[in-house]
């Protein structure tokens, strides 16, 4: 009886292992079409019409072609060509379709997401002819932000609804924006009747732009705008008067922890490094060499002193004064308030040009490219993360116009992590642990409430 009831565990915690190797091989979510204009079991569809289909995500473009996209009449295929914009897919039939006919548009499992799943079936839908055309001009509805409207976040992305769907792949080049004659870059997508202009960068505080919507932007069965469509905006204007963050005795360190400091690898620290409460023996990697009697010690790697609470006097009241510093300045960051940018690209940041402000995000920030934080040098960043940053492999912070790292600030409640050979450029404050990937490297200070990994790194505290 024993012996059964030990295989019966050891079946139970295969079955939990195996369940969650499959959780974690998982790559992404599997495609799916949402929805279909014509919708399925439409009746008197005109005879002119594209057929377009919406999916859940975007897809690999490669994969959305005349083999995977198919339009039938009974059992005849009908001549067509597929295009694929943003996560529309539209077949535009080579001539005008037969009245009072029934159509069946397919989408095979051929058809793959960006990650190369595959949907898990194929979605079909059907639909019946009139006996016209249609030459209704498509118009306006409404558009966001509306004209002459003053005050527009800088972060927000321009949106207009026509009165009917449109064909997406003609609204890429004729919906623009403009801050006088400079075209703003960006990307154009859409959905059913409404497109979406999303600049690459925030816009510029106080400034006036306009969209416009061309002639060139037209329904599913051809027809176009009557004219060109244009309306203006104002931004709003820069947060007034942000300051820096004050961190008191913490910004005489590089790198500050309160449980651990460790290294494997040849680093590098320019600055001082400092621990508390936890000892001196919890840093580790550094062959720390302390004088008898001595308030710090010294290592072949840092360029600096290095501080541990049990050392010599004044060193033990200093180091809680450090750690009381680097708490009080975390929670000045996390509660400035009236961010200038909230939600700033969905947190991903990657390839974008970041201007000064208060920026606030309630999710993971990623950084998968290099960016750009652009300013003078009295300019201030404050970037709230209320989880994770994580700074992919290779990617690097880089400044511009004179902005200084001492004036940016990464206010982390998660786990900060920065890439493999990464380099990263301001001060970050981080609520849990810092962990830094080989090779990668840091004009700024690392300041962790808990600890700061190392592997083959350069921190240089900044002046």
């Amino acid at each position: 009886m024993k012996l059964k009831n030990v295989f019966s565990i050891i079946v139970m915690l295969l079955i939990v292992f195996i369940a969650g190797c499959e959780k974690i091989n998982d790559t992404g979510g599997t495609p799916t079409v949402t929805s279909t204009d014509p919708a399925n079991n439409s009746t008197q569809v005109a005879i002119n019409r594209m057929v377009e289909v919406e999916f859940n995500e975007p897809m690999d473009i490669s994969t959305i072609t005349g083999l995977t996209f198919m339009l039938n009449q009974g059992s005849a295929s009908v001549p067509g060509v597929v295009t694929y914009t943003g996560t529309s897919a539209t077949f535009t039939p080579t001539d005008v379709l037969s009245p009072g006919k029934i159509y069946t548009g397919i989408i095979t499992t051929g058809a793959k997401n960006e990650a190369g799943i595959a949907m898990l079936s194929n979605h079909t839908f059907t639909f019946t002819t009139g006996a016209v055309s249609d030459n209704t001009l498509p118009f306006v509805n409404s558009s966001s932000p509306l004209n002459n409207a003053t005050a527009v976040g800088r972060d927000q992305a321009v949106s207009i609804n026509f009165s009917e769907a449109m064909n997406p792949s003609t609204l890429t080049s004729s919906f623009t924006l403009k801050q006088g004659t400079t075209a703003v870059p960006g990307t154009v997508t859409s959905t059913g009747s409404t497109a979406t202009f999303t600049p690459t960068n925030v816009l510029s505080a106080s400034t006036v732009y306009t969209a416009t919507i061309t002639t060139g932007a037209k329904d599913l069965a051809g027809n176009a705008l009557a004219a060109n469509i244009e309306w203006s905006f104002t931004t709003s204007a820069a947060l007034a008067n942000l300051t820096a963050v004050d961190l008191g005795t913490a910004a005489n360190f590089a790198i500050l922890a309160k449980t651990k400091i460790s290294t494997t690898g040849t680093t590098h620290i320019t600055g001082n490094i400092g621990i508390s409460p936890a000892a001196a023996t919890f840093i580790t990697g550094f062959a720390l060499i302390l004088p008898a009697g001595g308030a710090f010690s010294t290592s072949s790697l840092v360029t600096g002193n290095i501080y541990a609470p049990a050392y010599a006097s004044p060193t033990p009241a200093n180091m809680t004064t450090a750690i009381s510093n680097m708490e009080t300045a975390y929670t000045n960051a996390a509660g400035r308030t009236l961010p200038d940018f909230t939600e700033l690209y969905a947190g991903n940041i990657g390839g974008k040009t970041l201007v000064p402000g208060l920026y606030k995000w309630s999710s993971t920030v990623l950084v998968p490219s290099s960016i750009t934080i652009s300013g003078s040098e009295t300019d201030v960043w404050i970037f709230q993360i209320s989880k994770d940053l994580t700074v992919s492999n290779a990617v690097n912070v880089t400044l511009n116009g004179g902005a200084l790292a001492k004036n940016i600030f990464w206010q982390v409640a998660g786990i900060a992590t920065l890439g493999t050979t990464s380099h990263f450029e301001g001060n970050i404050l981080c609520k849990t642990g810092i962990t830094f990937k080989t090779g990668a490297s840091m004009n700024g200070r690392a300041l962790a409430q808990t600890a700061v990994v190392l592997d083959a790194n350069a921190v240089s505290k900044p002046q």
